[in-house]
C-alpha cells in the first residue's frame, strides 16, 4: 500500500476544526501537491487559530506585531517547480516534512465578507496560497513572481471546482 500525505490539523480556538473544514483543508493540500507534481508522501502541519494567535506567531517568528490571514513556514528553500526528493524524508515516517501553516479563521470570515464569497472559498484560497509558499512560490514583487503564483492558485482552485 502506497503512503499518502499526512496532514495533521490542530486548532487553538473553539469551534473551527469541524469535519467540513478539515476535509476541505486536506483535499486542497492534496490537490495542490498533485498539481505541483509532488507525488512523494509529505507531511504538512496545519494550525487553525484566531487573530491573537496568528499575531503572536507572527511576532515571535517574523518580528511583525500584527495579525494576518495565513503564515507559511517551509522546511526547505525551494524555487517554484523544484521539489524535495526522497532523500530528505524522515527516516522514521518515510514522509517529507514540507512545513507548517497557520490560518486565522477570523481573517477567513472577514475576508470572505469583504470579497463577497463563501468562507469555504476563502479558506481554500489561503490553504492553496500557503502550500505554494511551502513549495517555493513567493509574491515579493508586483510583477512576474506574483502573477505566476496567482495563476497557480487559480488553476488549483479550478481543479477543486472553487471559483471566485
Amino acid at each position: 500500500m502506497a503512503k499518502t500525505h499526512y496532514i495533521p490539523i490542530t486548532a487553538d480556538v473553539p469551534g473551527v476544526s469541524g469535519k467540513e473544514n478539515c476535509a476541505l483543508i486536506r483535499r486542497v493540500i492534496r490537490t495542490a501537491l498533485e498539481a505541483e507534481g509532488m507525488a512523494l508522501p509529505c507531511e504538512v502541519d496545519v494550525l487553525l487559530t484566531g487573530d491573537s494567535g496568528i499575531q503572536a506567531i507572527n511576532r515571535e517568528m517574523r518580528n511583525v506585531d500584527a495579525a494576518t490571514d495565513v503564515l507559511s513556514f517551509p522546511e526547505f528553500e525551494l524555487k517554484p517547480g523544484e521539489l524535495p526528493g526522497p532523500e530528505v524524508a524522515d527516516p522514521a515516517t518515510g514522509l517529507i516534512p514540507l512545513g507548517d501553516m497557520a490560518i486565522s479563521m477570523e481573517h477567513v470570515a472577514a475576508q470572505a465578507r469583504d470579497y463577497n464569497h463563501p468562507k469555504r472559498r476563502e479558506l481554500a484560497y489561503l490553504v492553496t496560497h500557503s502550500v505554494l509558499h511551502l513549495l517555493g512560490y513567493d509574491h515579493l514583487d508586483e510583477g512576474p513572481q506574483k502573477a505566476r503564483m496567482r495563476a497557480r492558485e487559480e488553476a488549483i482552485l479550478g481543479k477543486l471546482g472553487i471559483e471566485r
